[in-house]
């Protein structure tokens, strides 16, 4: 993902900055604890397309925080 391109997304729910997930191909929202899709290279923007995070994964977001 182009670090340019995901400084100038956020979440449209929240309006916060998100975080890119290589593994799952998502960009995370602290904010929100929301998980948006990156499909063939597509961002989903789009809150009824979006995952809740697990648990797990909001305290994985906190770590890289600190």
């Amino acid at each position: 993902v182009n670090k340019t391109i995901l400084r100038t997304l956020v979440c449209p729910q929240t309006g916060s900055s998100l975080v890119y997930n290589e593994a799952k191909q998502e960009l995370w929202c602290r904010a929100s604890g929301l998980a948006y899709p990156v499909e063939r290279g597509v961002f989903v923007m789009l809150v009824d397309k979006a995952r809740p995070l697990t648990q797990a994964e909001r305290e994985s977001l906190e770590i890289k925080e600190e």
